[in-house]
């Protein structure tokens, strides 16, 4: 946060960082900003937040879901904009590309980099929350579903109309929809169904121009570029049509735990190989951390735990018979399995007890948010036992319970879709992912270090040329464009390339014939060329 202050200092209360209320009316960007809405949109005012308004605050805090970036010292919006509807957006564009404003979109508010609502220039945030549309055609099983939902929220509307229909999307019930798509999106069907971003049919965009386009208007390469080449490069989408799929009425979950005095060290190492070999139906995903455990050898009782927690499409007795078929070491066993509907599974996947009712997920400021800096990489290749110890070793060097590591698997349908069939690369060949984590709440600078370090070990065990990693969990790490002027394609390639690896050429040209400007931009929105 250090660097945060001196900015401010070195820049003399710019307008990102301090209140522009002092200048005088004719010179003040949020005013100006403000006025020029109001030409417009008389009724526009309980939709519209600057720093001086009383709710400013809470709304830019409402889903900031990183805790890292909801300090007083983060850079802070000039004004934040609600919209009701698709003209109010369409007047946020002219009015910030008039006043030489950039802009963010804020869909669930989960950028692990808060580039939706962070920036060390004068900006706006277009904050979606309030666009929860839901249309459901039973005759097609497609809905059309608004940029502000959540996935909770999206799973509770669907559940409210069948319930042998779901969606495959993400785990965590706060997540934003218009962000989990544009980055691809997976859950717990991505085995059995893909991606979310293979299930769109269709999409509304507002482009830079403010013309409001669908797919047959915007074009293939638009509508391929959105469905996973990242949020805030291309456009505004205010809606996507899905085609929602079928799920059995009744599903499996199970959760186990198992520490290396459980032969942890052997149940993972065989689970990277079995994993992306099981039936589509199933999907196992692991987490783990340093604990501390009676149990453990060690003079310092520390010690590894991983929670197994998986989805079977069916019931108790097919689930049993296909993991101890394929994976007999996870020594699973009949009571640790429970038969629900898909609703129950995925309130269970965003740690909610199976028997709360659905309507939790239509507040979503209950689940948990955290102070936190992640990293990523895709594997290839299992790593070998003597570096999954040498990994633990590296865990156990931070408090217990403050890093973490998920592993999610691929294999299935994912392996089954082209590479260039979306901008998310990552399909044939990989897996499974890899998510590393660390609470910086506290001893910000030296958990820094450790997670640098940690990805340093892990450079011989994951994918590489290049070194791949999954936009939706952006790391400003792996490089940024200039906030200001051109950015070169040499200088973007460093993040293009891992998270998009061959498609971040195409996704470029896209960009350059759509916003040749560069209206939607930050720190790792994909450039502009010359062509």
């Amino acid at each position: 946060m250090n660097f945060s202050k001196s900015l401010c200092f070195l820049l003399f209360l710019t307008f990102s960082c301090a209140s522009s209320s002092e200048l005088p009316e004719d010179e003040n960007p949020s005013k100006k900003f403000v006025k020029c809405l109001n030409r417009s949109f008389r009724d526009i005012s309980d939709l519209v937040y600057t720093q001086q308004n009383p709710n400013f605050t809470q709304t830019l805090l409402s889903t900031i879901n990183n805790l890292r970036f909801a300090e007083p010292d983060t850079p802070k919006p000039l004004v934040i904009v609600t919209p009701v509807s698709e003209p109010q957006i369409q007047t946020v564009i002219f009015c910030c590309k008039k006043h030489d404003l950039q802009m963010r979109i804020r869909s669930g508010g989960h950028s692990f980099e808060g580039l939706s609502y962070v920036s060390n220039v004068p900006f706006v945030v277009l904050d979606l929350v309030k666009l929860k549309t839901f249309s459901f055609d039973a005759a097609t099983e497609t809905a059309w579903i608004g940029s502000g939902l959540t996935i909770g929220e999206l799973y509770y509307n669907i559940a409210q109309q069948s319930d042998v229909l779901g969606f495959p999307s993400g785990l965590w019930g706060s997540v934003g929809i218009g962000g989990i798509i544009s980055g691809g999106g997976y859950g717990m069907m991505k085995r059995k169904y893909g991606l979310a971003a293979d299930n769109v049919e269709d999409a509304r965009l507002i482009d830079a121009s403010g013309r409001i386009l669908i797919r047959q208007a915007m074009g293939e390469d638009l509508f391929w570029a959105i469905r996973g080449g990242g949020g805030g490069s291309f456009g505004v989408v205010t809606s996507w049509k899905v085609k929602l799929v079928p799920v059995p009425r009744n599903v499996t979950v199970f959760r186990v735990f198992r520490t290396l005095e459980q032969n942890l060290t052997n149940i993972f190492h065989r689970y990277q190989s079995v994993a992306p070999k099981f039936p589509k139906e199933l999907d196992i995903r692991t987490d783990g951390q340093s604990i501390l455990s009676a149990a453990s050898p060690r003079s310092d009782n520390r010690t590894m735990i991983f929670r197994f927690e998986s989805l079977y499409l069916g019931g108790i007795e097919s689930m049993l018979s296909t993991t101890t078929q394929f994976f007999p070491e996870l020594g699973l066993v009949r009571q640790d399995c429970f038969e629900v509907k898909w609703i129950q599974a995925m309130l269970y996947f965003s740690n909610f007890e199976l028997n709360t009712p659905p309507e939790i997920f239509l507040n979503p400021s209950v689940l948990l948010r955290i102070n936190h800096k992640s990293r990523n990489d895709l594997v290839r290749a299992p790593i070998p036992v003597q570096g999954l110890e040498g990994l633990w070793e590296i865990m156990h060097e931070m408090p217990p319970q403050q890093a973490g590591v998920q592993f999610t698997s691929y294999g299935g349908r994912m392996d089954e879709i082209s590479e260039s069939a979306l901008p998310f690369p990552y399909r044939n060949g990989s897996l499974y992912e890899f998510n590393m984590f660390v609470l910086t709440d506290t001893d910000e600078a030296a958990r820094m270090e450790w997670i640098r370090s940690l990805g340093a070990y892990l450079t011989p065990y994951v994918s590489q040329n290049p070194r791949g990693s999954y936009v939706n969990y952006v790391d400003l790490w792996l490089g940024t464009n200039n906030l200001n002027g051109t950015t070169s394609y040499a200088q973007a390639s460093r993040w293009g390339k891992r998270y998009f690896n061959n498609n971040f050429d195409r996704l470029v040209m896209i960009k350059t014939v759509v916003d040749p400007g560069n209206f939607f931009r930050h720190e790792q929105s994909i450039p502009v060329t010359s062509v």
